[in-house]
């Protein structure tokens, strides 16, 4: 692949859980394209699995981060100028809802799981950019998260997820407009549904995938190393004009009616 990055570019990822993980195949596309990366994991229970990936890039940074401590994301930004001295690029690949809060009706949402949906799902993206945007001051940078067609219309079973993917959408444009007179462009990709570890919390998800393989254009889903490549376009220098865009990698899915 030809190197997308300027040879010294330096990328933070936030989100791999394992091998399945969308954040992580644009880790790998990202690596491939020139950069070097930061990688962080979520507690003990994943950081076998992240460390295990890591291995495979070459001499990554790897640190803990909880993205619902201030503490833990200061501590990541912290070790980042400390090892790179600067930062190029932010993938946002991190969001969580209650499993009761996904069975139940939306009507029946908990106080605390509004709460903690909108925490890790849409807030921690505008803690992670003012993180960055420091780091970024020299010469820009460029912030990409991950959304669903579920911020802007119902799926069954996705309830709170979806008002939370609407609030990161929502997000991603004031963060634009913040940022970019420092040369800073935030932008989402909302892709199609693929299998993934927060993909299997989401009830009758194998009938989303069919219904996507029915009505899409392309008629088939999409997979995650496709995402990648569009992500890597919007981080890098060929998507330097766009900014507050929500990119749908869908196979033509949201351009359907019945």
């Amino acid at each position: 692949m030809t190197h997308a990055f300027p040879s010294d570019s330096v990328g933070l990822v936030v989100g791999v859980a394992n091998k399945r993980s969308i954040s992580w195949a644009i880790a790998q596309a990202a690596a491939a394209a020139g950069a070097r990366l930061a990688l962080t994991y979520q507690g003990a229970r994943l950081e076998e699995n992240v460390r295990e990936l890591a291995a495979t890039l070459d001499d990554p940074l790897l640190a803990p981060c909880d993205v619902t401590s201030d503490a833990e994301i200061d501590a990541l930004f912290a070790a980042i100028a400390a090892r790179y001295g600067r930062l190029d690029f932010l993938v946002h690949g991190v969001a969580f809802a209650h499993r009761d809060d996904l069975d139940r009706p939306f009507v029946e949402t908990s106080r605390e799981g509004f709460r903690r949906a909108l925490d890790v799902s849409a807030y921690s993206l505008v803690a992670l950019a003012r993180g960055a945007a420091p780091l970024m001051a020299e010469r820009g940078g460029s912030i990409l998260t991950l959304s669903y067609l579920g911020a802007e219309r119902v799926f069954p079973n996705y309830n709170v997820m979806g008002v939370a993917k609407a609030a990161l959408e929502s997000s991603v444009r004031y963060l634009a407009a913040d940022l970019g007179p420092k040369n800073i462009r935030v932008n989402a990709i909302s892709a199609g549904p693929i299998k993934t570890l927060a993909a299997s919390g989401i009830s009758g998800f194998s009938s989303i995938l069919q219904t996507y393989r029915d009505r899409a254009p392309l008629r088939r889903t999409v997979d995650a190393a496709e995402v990648a490549d569009a992500a890597v376009f919007l981080l890098g220098p060929a998507g330097r004009a766009v900014t507050g865009e929500v990119l749908l990698v869908d196979g033509g899915y949201h351009a359907m009616g019945l």
